[in-house]
């Protein structure tokens, strides 16, 4: 499977983090990569790309939408 980097880190495939964000779909990815918007991702050869696990956690996290107390 995925290689890890930092303890707890691994790469992770466009299907992996289809997988683990809900409603990403892999159209969507390539769309943000295309534009050079977040996530960041790594392309260690022609055809494949891969995003680092702990870089799309702290990308949804970035996310956040504060909401007012009622």
């Amino acid at each position: 499977m995925a290689r890890a980097w930092i303890s707890g880190d691994r790469y992770l495939s466009p299907a992996m983090v289809c997988e683990l964000v809900p409603g990403m779909t892999i159209d969507v990815l390539s769309a943000r990569r295309r534009q050079r918007l977040s996530p960041p991702y790594y392309k260690p050869s022609g055809n494949t790309v891969l995003y680092r696990e702990s870089e799309i956690h702290a990308w949804v996290d970035a996310s956040r939408v504060e909401t007012r107390e009622r």
